[in-house]
């Protein structure tokens, strides 16, 4: 299905830190955009930082056409109305409050053509819940880009319940036509793919802190002795111990009470404690970057445990119909700048092998998440691969 004679014009909703870089996505291939905010500050900046951005890949030479030309095609409005009525494609990435982003949909429905397609952003709501606000749920669907868009080329395309395959096959050629790499979410369940499949880890990571396994400067000296270039600890200061905070509350109610935020986490964010921008979370950062001591590296830290919680969520996500094997891989390593996939890890590995150490993980922490999935447990991975054509 070509998107580009289907699509002209794209309303962004919102020109904060995703809204004008999608904007600035689109309009770099080509294609009209009206770039929507409350205020007029917002619009100001959100136009002076695309400029930044096309002006500085104009100079290294990574534009196909002058800066000026790209950004002659946004058109940055006030008026909701304005910026929708003659939309193909509605982008919606204004602020993840539900009623917003419901009370934002009404009236996009009540001023956009009958045959627009409408799309969220959201990292975490429900699409079919969100769909709901219109008349048009088979033209609704999710448009996950990562941030920031300009440089991440995975976009999780999700599928509400009654998103149509037309309107699916369109955005995922979409995607396609402005260089981003597309996925597949055939069903909307929370975190769609890469969030949910690393959802778990955060589960152990804080286990670890809870059970007194070891210290977040051990386990971040493990990491990183192992090339990564951020501890999870670290980066969890980095993103803010409240946005993991609410994460936490949101799969707990979502998906499960395994992921109820430890009360440790709660006094936290209670006191302030929320990272790097308060200056303090699990490190003091009141002198920049903290300095992780390689030397407390714990062998109490099994790395391999986060690939198997990793794992045993990716084969529950296939077993539930949400994403195939190809695009989960696809999915983790783009969303994550991951050499390899879950399951292109999990091939080297034994069922039985996995299946053990999360009977064991599942037994010490307490957490039936980390029960092995039924294709683990009946040792049918390579079953389950072969039907997608994953060998």
């Amino acid at each position: 299905m070509d998107a580009k004679a289907r699509i002209k014009k794209i309303a962004v909703l919102g020109a904060g830190l995703m809204g004008h870089g999608i904007a600035e996505v689109c309009a770099m291939a080509g294609y009209e955009v009206a770039m929507r905010d409350i205020k007029q500050e917002f619009l100001d900046k959100g136009m002076s930082m695309i400029k930044d951005s096309l002006v500085k890949m104009e100079s290294k030479g990574k534009l196909k056409e002058p800066a000026n030309t790209i950004l002659g095609r946004i058109k940055p409005v006030l008026s909701l109305e304005e910026a929708v009525k003659d939309a193909d494609l509605i982008i919606e990435a204004i602020p993840e409050i539900f009623d917003l982003k419901v009370q934002t949909f009404k009236e996009c429905d009540r001023f956009a053509k009958r045959d627009c397609i409408f799309t969220s952003n959201t990292s975490t709501m429900s699409i079919t819940e969100l769909s709901k606000a219109t008349e048009r749920p088979d033209r609704f669907a999710g448009l996950h880009f990562f941030n920031p868009p300009v440089l991440m080329k995975l976009v999780e395309v999700i599928r509400g319940e009654k998103t149509s395959n037309e309107v699916m096959d369109l955005l995922v050629d979409f995607v396609k036509s402005i260089g981003k790499v597309p996925v597949r979410v055939e069903k909307d369940v929370p975190g769609f793919i890469a969030n949910r499949v690393t959802a778990p880890s955060s589960v152990l990571l804080l286990g670890i802190i809870e059970k007194g396994v070891a210290t977040p400067e051990e386990v971040d000296a493990k990491m990183k002795s192992m090339g990564q270039p951020m501890g999870p600890f670290e980066l969890m200061d980095y993103v803010g111990i409240d946005t993991q905070y609410h994460i936490l509350q949101y799969y707990e109610k979502t998906i499960g009470p395994d992921y109820k935020p430890p009360e440790f986490l709660e006094e936290m964010v209670k006191t302030g404690k929320l990272g790097a921008k308060s200056g303090k979370g699990w490190y003091d950062w009141s002198k920049g970057r903290p300095e992780i001591d390689l030397s407390k590296a714990s062998e109490k830290i099994n790395p391999m445990d986060f690939m198997f919680v990793e794992i045993n969520e990716a084969v529950k996500l296939v077993e539930m119909g949400v994403a195939t094997p190809q695009d989960i891989d696809t999915a983790l390593k783009l969303g994550y700048n991951r050499p390899f996939g879950p399951f292109e890890i999990a091939k080297n590995l034994s069922d039985v092998e996995i299946s053990a150490r999360l009977e064991e993980l599942a037994k010490f922490y307490g957490k039936k998440i980390f029960e092995p999935a039924k294709t683990l447990k009946e040792g049918k991975l390579s079953e389950l691969l072969k039907k997608f054509g994953y060998e």
